[in-house]
């Protein structure tokens, strides 16, 4: 070759490079000019005492998205308090470019059993593994949130050819605050004492709007905005093959928990799923420890049973982890001596360097720096591990869809019916609420053709729903359709039983209290028939019009009172029906509600009958002039809701409800009910607490008090005279309502009054759990049988017996009163068959017990539960006892 071609051929050679850089690393020349987390915080994230909120995490987030051609910020949904929700797509510059084709080979990998192997090899080749993280949705955890923008500034500038190579085989899906309301709360409430005594101290109240930390423990019902975000993205939009869910925990044992969890597993999931777990766990441990991060284990305390949100993206086919940091004061700095270092619960007996934690951590300081630097490296082996095994992970999607979907086919159960019909469904609005939340679960729902039998004298009727288990997400419906059974495990061969982590029952069909019915047998008949439920099932027929005189509203149906309150509140007449009646042909239970319309209040009645599931029964004037008695009329009661200021979550998810169902009530402190009027409520509600955190305002340990970290203005409880008021406003006619240990307030002596006009008294009733505890009863969240007093005005809409959910206590015993007081039981438990659904020991301890009763003193009245009646706003099937204790004449 001449110079002249020589010169011709290094210039060729020289344009063709320049030209692939160009084309190929749009991200590192980008990465060059964007503005690091440091220069833009005007700190480290990580740094001593230094935080940044959701606004500006995302703002920043935001100048990446515009910097960067690899990452793209996509809102998924609101906060319950309307801040926007993100996921942030980090990859290569072609995988954001081509999101929408990658997400529908997600879609067909994950829902479609047919594909044949031809299309298979070709979107497996075509694919890209979809990582998921959700952070800090445990707002006190700021660790994973802090840790985001360092993650995204290194992917995004990163010119080592092992991450790019991840980029081009992962589409990482960063959620960088799955809590943004909570992430705000904790960090205003930090920076209010950062530099004082206090800095670090736990903040008062819930970090949410109503559920704090059992934000987790929503991914079943879905009641929250941020979780429907999460879920359907998981469910419905994304289908995401890989995900991680990051926590933090105690500050004096291990540094930080990967998968693979402890026993027990949850025993409908695939073999496959928990052998990918081990994978990736695997390897954080080996890359975090090869890296120097010490004190890193694994199967230990965390089971894979219970339904927290990780959990239940198991049972969607998703390969779920994961993991856990030990905290600091959020930001502050922590110092531990090495002879404070323990470990607790299963997988670790000691602290000592042992198969599930190779490399101790000896103690000393730990940060916020030191959790952020744990994070990165647990998410780059994420990446790493997803993009080694990319073909396979693809692969296993599939073959985990084609698997359960002829499981469903060939294995029974096949189907689960529920009834539709008024004489056999107690409740049509729930079951219609069920379907829509099967529907948001991703799961297909039919409606029978034709009335079939099914044998095994089973059968169909036209028009109940029906739930086949064929279908990809076949483990995912099984746990929630069924009574959950734990699967008890000991340490050792007939040793100490493995106790659960946290609750054991969440079947939705028994929580709302619905007939539900397993069939084991398959139908040809029956499948040809199914007619797929769009998103308009409703039980209507039609609507309201102005020739109507009054629609009345069955006491069945949990609707029914949220229409009955929506009507107090808009000043509506709402009438309550004191007898059974026949209108119309049917027959109307006593307890129903009769709202009188006319031509004044026509359009305000068709407002607040907005989304109605189920069709009320509308009556002539003949009628309804019959029904609407003065006597029978109603008021909304005046409510206060007593709260803490420490993290009373079942005072959130009461709160919760009560939005949920338009009833009006105070947010009262305990602190401030000496200086309030409460002449001006009818009622007072305890949520379920601890006596000691009502009554001092502390946690009572060993015979005393300590404060659990909260800064001194907030540890303040009722005191004596805040409890002496509602004493007296009792027995001058006011009513309360109490459950769970809220209850111990009002057992054992009590007195109202001073010095020589001192009454004092016992109410009618005691608690029994501790000497039963001491029996053997353990119940650590199940569902149980109560037997419900008949023709009672607290029971009016139920039937004889419901499914409660109890944890072990308390449980009544009433006595015979005396002078000015009186006492009914309203629920008992059965002597036998008392455990529906989840785990007990001894639960016949409790057998012909009182699970709630209502007492009178003087004027007033008091309705205690033994259970939670709205418990996590997962059971609809008790809603009705406590509206009943808000309506009670």
């Amino acid at each position: 070759m001449d110079r002249r071609g020589l010169k011709y051929l290094v210039r060729s050679l020289f344009i063709t490079v320049t030209v692939f850089t160009l084309l190929h690393c749009p991200a590192r020349n980008a990465g060059a000019e964007m503005i690091t987390p440091e220069k833009y915080f005007g700190f480290e994230p990580g740094a001593d005492g230094m935080l940044f909120n959701y606004e500006q995490l995302i703002d920043y987030l935001k100048v990446l998205d515009g910097e960067s051609p690899s990452l793209k910020l996509v809102e998924i949904g609101k906060s319950p308090m309307g801040k926007f929700i993100y996921i942030a797509f980090i990859s290569s510059p072609s995988n954001i470019e081509n999101l929408r084709q990658l997400r529908e080979i997600n879609r067909k990998l994950a829902n479609d059993p047919a594909l044949d192997e031809k299309e298979l090899e070709s979107i497996v080749k075509d694919g890209k593994v979809f990582f998921m993280a959700t952070l800090s949705m445990h707002s006190n955890e700021v660790g994973p949130s802090q840790a985001a923008p360092k993650i995204a500034y290194e992917l995004l500038t990163t010119e080592d050819p092992e991450r790019l190579k991840w980029l081009d085989d992962v589409v990482f899906m960063m959620n960088p605050c799955h809590n943004p309301d909570g992430m705000d709360m904790i960090v205003e409430h930090y920076q209010k004492y950062r530099g004082t005594k206090y800095e670090g101290s736990r903040m008062p109240g819930v970090y949410h709007k109503y559920v704090g930390h059992d934000n987790n423990r929503d991914f079943v019902t879905l009641t929250q905005s941020d979780t429907k975000a999460i879920s359907n993205v998981l469910s419905n939009d994304w289908y995401p093959h890989v995900m991680i869910e990051k926590h933090q925990m105690g500050s004096s044992g291990v540094r930080y928990f990967v998968p693979p969890n402890h026993d027990p597993i949850a025993e409908n999931v695939d073999a496959g799923l928990w052998n990918w777990m081990g994978i990736f766990g695997s390897n954080m441990i080996k890359d975090m420890t090869q890296e120097g991060l010490s004190g890193v284990a694994q199967h230990y305390l965390f089971d894979d049973y219970w339904p927290g949100s990780t959990e239940t993206s198991i049972w969607k086919n998703v390969i779920s982890l994961l993991t856990e940091a030990a905290s600091v004061l959020h930001a502050t700095p922590i110092y531990i001596e090495p002879n404070e270092l323990s470990v607790h619960g299963k997988g670790l007996s000691e602290y000592k360097k042992s198969i599930n934690m190779p490399l101790l951590w000896e103690g000393g300081w730990w940060r916020l720096s030191d959790i952020v630097e744990y994070e990165k490296s647990s998410t780059y082996s994420m990446l790493r591990t997803s993009s080694l095994h990319r073909e396979a992970i693809l692969r296993f999607r599939n073959e985990l869809c084609r698997r359960e979907v002829e499981k469903g086919s060939t294995t029974p159960p096949y189907y689960y019916i529920l009834p539709a019909s008024r004489e056999r469904q107690h409740d049509l609005g729930e079951l219609a609420r069920v379907v829509y939340l099967l529907k948001e679960h991703g799961i297909k729902v039919y409606r029978a053709g034709a009335d079939l039998p099914l044998g095994q004298g089973c059968s169909v009727a036209k028009g109940d729903i029906v739930i086949p288990l064929a279908q990809p997400v076949r483990a995912f419906i099984k746990e929630v359709m069924e009574s959950q059974e734990y699967p008890v495990r000991h340490y050792t061969p007939g040793g100490e039983i493995i106790k659960p982590y946290d609750i054991t029952s969440w079947s939705i069909p028994l929580h709302s209290g619905l007939v539900c019915e397993e069939i084991d047998a398959r139908s040809d008949g029956l499948e040809s028939s199914l007619e797929l439920v769009d998103w308009g099932f409703s039980f209507l027929t039609g609507g309201p019009e102005r020739n109507n005189a009054a629609a009345v509203f069955f006491a069945e149906n949990n609707e029914s009172y949220k229409i009955v309150f929506r009507a107090l509140s808009s000043g509506l007449k709402v009438f309550r029906l004191d007898e059974t009646v026949e209108l119309n042909g049917t027959a109307v239970s006593k307890g129903s509600f009769v709202i009188p319309i006319d031509g004044k209040n026509f359009d305000k009645y068709r407002r607040i009958r907005k989304g109605l599931l189920v069709e009320p029964l509308y009556i002539d004037d003949d009628l309804a002039g019959r029904l609407c008695r003065d006597d029978l009329s109603l008021d909304m009661p005046r409510i206060a809701l007593v709260e803490t200021n420490f993290h009373d979550m079942d005072a959130g998810w009461t709160r919760y409800l009560f939005d949920s169902y338009g009833i009006p009530f105070d947010p009262v402190k305990t602190d401030r009910v000496e200086g309030i009027d409460l002449g001006k409520y009818d009622l007072i509600i305890f949520p379920d607490n601890e006596k000691s955190i009502l009554m001092k305002g502390k946690y009572e340990s060993r015979g005393g008090y300590f404060s659990g970290s909260y800064p001194p203005e907030y540890l303040k409880g009722l005191g004596e005279k805040g409890f002496e008021k509602i004493l007296g406003f009792i027995d001058e006619g006011g009513k309360a309502i109490a459950w769970g240990r809220s209850t111990a307030l009002f057992d054992g002596s009590l007195s109202i009054g001073e010095k020589e006009d001192k009454e004092e008294f016992t109410l009618p009733f005691r608690d029994l759990s501790q000497e039963m505890e001491k029996s053997g009863l353990y119940c650590p969240g199940s569902l149980v049988r109560v037997l419900l007093k008949k023709d009672h005005p607290l029971t009016l809409g139920m039937g004889d017996e419901a499914g409660v959910f109890f944890r072990g206590k308390p449980v009544f015993a009433t006595s015979i009163p005396r002078f000015d007081m009186d006492r009914r039981v309203i629920a008992k438990f059965p002597e036998k068959d008392i455990l529906l659904s989840g785990y007990a020991e001894n639960i016949s301890e409790a057998g012909n017990r009182s699970a709630m009763v209502w007492l009178k003193k003087g004027k007033g009245e008091l309705v205690l539960f033994s259970f939670n009646p709205q418990f996590r706003a997962s059971t609809p099937g008790t809603f009705k006892l406590l509206f009943n204790s808000l309506l009670l004449p």
